[in-house]
C-alpha cells in the first residue's frame, strides 16, 4: 500500500467553524490513495495555561495566533480533493489509523448550550490529562475517575452543495460534518454523498472518548492525527440508487444516520435509511424491513447538542448479510 500524503495542521490548511464548497483544496489525491491529516482542537479557555504543565502543540498555537478575526468553532483540516469524484458519487472513507496528538483534552459547558441549559446556566471548563501510551484519561472528579479512550473524529465531511453557501461546522447535515458518532473509531468505514467535484474531504474535532448523547456539549475534546483511505464509488457505489445521507460500517455493525432539529424526526430519518438499506440488499420488502427493524435493529441517540440532533441505527452483521 502506498505511503499516505500528509497534511500538517497550520493556519493555511485549516478552517475554523465553517464548511464552504468554495474553499480550495489543500491537497489533491487519486481515488484509493491515503491521506494523513493532523488535527488540533481548542481555542480560548479550552487551551490549558502554562501552569497546568500540559503541552500545547505548536500547530494549535500558530492557528490561534493567526485567528485575528476571532473565529470560533471546530478547527478542521482540509479540504482534500479526491480526483474523479463528481456529484452523485459516494466517497468511501476508510478510517485506517487514529493517533492521539496531545497529553490533554478539555470538556466544558456554557450558558444556553448543552442538553440541560436550564439546570446549568453557567460556564465550566475542565482540562483533563491524557496518557497517550496507556490510552486513558483521568477525570478531576470523584477522586480521579479513569476512563479508557476510544478516539474518533467528531467532524468528518465533504464540501456541502454550492447553493448552501458557507455553513457552520456545528450542525451535521447530508455532507457529514459534526456527526459526533462514537462508533466511527479506527478500523471503521464512513460513506459520504459527494456534492461537488473532488468531494473535498475535511476532518477535525478530535474526541478521546464520548458517551452517546454528548449531553453537556463536549466529549473529551483533544488533538488527533488520522490516516484515511479515500475511495470514489461512482454513482453511489453499493448504495441504491444514490447515497443521500452518511452511512457507516464497523467490524460488527452497519449504521444508518438521521439528523434533524427534532429528535423524533432524526429517528424517523435513521429508520427510513435503515429500511431502504435493508430492502436494497435483501429480498425483504420495506414492510418486512420495518418490522425487522423493530425486532433486531438498535437505534441510539448520537448527540443532542449540535442544533441538528442525531440518531443512528445499528444492524448487527450476520443477521441478514
Amino acid at each position: 500500500m502506498t505511503a499516505p500524503h500528509f497534511v500538517a495542521a497550520s493556519p493555511q490548511t485549516t478552517r475554523i467553524g465553517v464548511f464552504d464548497a468554495s474553499f480550495p483544496p489543500v491537497a489533491s489525491i487519486e481515488s484509493g490513495e491515503r491521506v494523513t491529516l493532523q488535527c488540533v482542537s481548542g481555542l480560548g479557555d479550552a487551551v490549558p495555561g502554562e501552569e497546568s504543565g500540559m503541552t500545547v502543540p505548536q500547530a494549535l498555537r500558530d492557528i490561534a495566533a493567526a485567528n485575528t478575526a476571532g473565529a470560533s468553532g471546530h478547527i478542521i483540516t482540509g479540504p482534500v480533493e479526491v480526483r474523479g469524484a463528481e456529484p452523485g458519487d459516494a466517497l468511501r472513507v476508510e478510517i485506517e489509523r487514529i493517533e492521539l496528538g496531545a497529553d490533554w483534552g478539555f470538556c466544558g459547558f456554557r450558558p444556553l448550550m448543552g442538553t440541560l441549559p436550564e439546570d446549568f446556566p453557567f460556564r465550566r471548563m475542565l482540562h483533563i490529562p491524557v496518557d497517550r501510551a496507556a490510552k486513558t484519561c483521568v477525570l478531576p472528579m470523584g477522586g480521579g475517575i479513569r476512563l479508557d479512550l476510544a478516539p474518533f473524529f467528531g467532524v468528518m465531511g465533504v464540501a456541502p452543495p454550492e447553493e448552501w453557501g458557507r455553513i457552520s461546522t456545528k450542525e451535521p447535515r447530508a455532507h457529514g460534518g459534526n456527526l459526533d458518532n462514537k462508533e466511527l473509531v479506527e478500523g471503521t468505514t464512513l460513506w459520504l454523498p459527494v456534492h461537488v467535484a473532488g468531494a473535498r474531504f475535511s476532518a477535525g474535532d478530535g474526541h478521546g472518548v464520548q458517551g452517546d448523547g454528548e449531553v453537556c456539549i463536549n466529549a473529551l475534546e483533544t488533538c488527533l492525527t488520522g490516516t484515511f483511505g479515500l475511495h470514489v464509488e461512482k454513482g453511489g457505489g453499493r448504495h441504491d440508487p444514490v447515497l443521500r445521507f452518511p452511512r457507516a460500517e464497523t467490524p460488527t455493525h452497519f449504521i444508518t444516520m438521521g439528523m434533524n432539529e427534532d429528535l423524533d424526526l432524526a429517528m424517523k430519518q435513521a429508520l427510513r435509511e435503515m429500511i431502504a438499506f435493508i430492502a436494497s440488499r435483501t429480498n425483504l420488502s420495506p414492510a418486512d424491513a420495518y418490522q425487522f427493524c423493530s425486532l433486531a435493529v438498535d437505534f441510539r441517540v448520537t448527540q443532542t447538542v449540535n442544533g441538528e440532533k442525531g440518531v443512528h441505527g445499528m444492524l448487527r452483521k450476520g443477521l441478514l448479510f
